[in-house]
């Protein structure tokens, strides 16, 4: 089912929510460890996750107590689009490239906690590739 472009849109418009977006992109990443990257409290970062699950950008698996987030699959090809352009336009802002590193040195320091199921030395997977944009 297509995307409504107004929801997506409306999901991009929070700075926040871009930042959450642009990490989901690269893998799944549970609620603490977004968290810990972008440093808002879990009731924000919840929410944030909420809104962009309502609009159907975002799904979740539940791992014990933990929500593993990740990218709708199949990627519905107007959310691939913006996904690309979000991909694109992050190489020039350095908080985007800052929670990128936040995130693989979280990643490599919880490696054995409960919530964690992607090896956290693999490399930042093709948005093309793995969601068949």
């Amino acid at each position: 089912m297509p995307l409504d472009l107004t929801d997506i849109y409306k999901s991009f418009s929070d700075f926040s929510r871009l930042r959450i977006l642009h990490l989901l992109i690269q893998q799944p990443v549970c609620v603490c460890h977004f968290q810990a990257v972008i440093g808002l409290p879990q009731v924000n970062v919840s929410q944030h996750l909420a809104y962009l699950r309502k609009a159907g950008l975002v799904e979740f698996e539940r791992v014990q107590t933990w929500k593993i987030y990740r990218i709708v699959s199949p990627c519905p090809p107007e959310l691939g689009v913006n996904l690309r352009t979000l991909v694109e336009s992050a190489r020039f802002d350095p908080t985007f490239k800052q929670d990128l590193i936040r995130l693989r040195e979280i990643l490599k320091e919880s490696r054995f906690s409960a919530c964690v199921r992607i090896p956290p030395a693999r490399r930042p997977r093709r948005l093309i590739a793995t969601h068949a944009l």
